[in-house]
């Protein structure tokens, strides 16, 4: 018997979706790059950099509290964070990273809504660079596609 799977898919059309996106405003250098490449995302995808609300909140570990009351409003249909954690001479950026990594998904799976992981964690800044529109791409681009991708696929589920 040859049966064959039924596949869900979705499409990577913003459309008239609201996004809020929220950007830490420590290492701006590199979140203001990341945050461009979202909002391009957006208009590129067919969405409108007027159905974006972006909050700036103090530094990465303040990202989750924010994308969950973002979340919480209903009024957007994904959030995506974005933010920069350089390693330093101390093991600081490890706690960091994993505490925002584990709120930003309690947050997704409380509320339902699809909040994205774009907080860049590197060794240096110029690996930071390449991660925010250099060699590597852009990380805000990314999120920002994650989140269109899982607003249409939510519609089909």
């Amino acid at each position: 018997m040859n049966a064959q799977a039924t596949e869900i898919s979705a499409t990577l059309t913003a459309g008239d979706a609201r996004f809020a996106i929220v950007v830490s405003r420590f290492n701006d250098l590199i979140t203001r790059r990341l945050l461009e490449g979202a909002i391009e995302t957006v208009v590129r995808h067919g969405g409108s950099a007027q159905a974006v609300t972006v909050v700036w909140v103090p530094g990465s570990f303040e990202i989750p509290l924010a994308a969950s009351r973002l979340a919480k409003s209903g009024r957007y249909a994904a959030v995506v964070c974005l933010g920069a954690v350089i390693q330093g001479s101390t093991s600081h950026h490890e706690y960091i990273n994993s505490q925002v990594a584990s709120g930003i998904m309690a947050a997704m799976q409380q509320t339902g809504v699809p909040i994205t992981f774009g907080v860049i964690t590197c060794e240096s800044m110029d690996q930071a660079i390449d991660r925010a529109g250099g060699k590597v791409g852009n990380k805000g681009h990314e999120a920002t596609l994650a989140a269109i991708e899982m607003v249409n696929l939510l519609k089909l589920i």
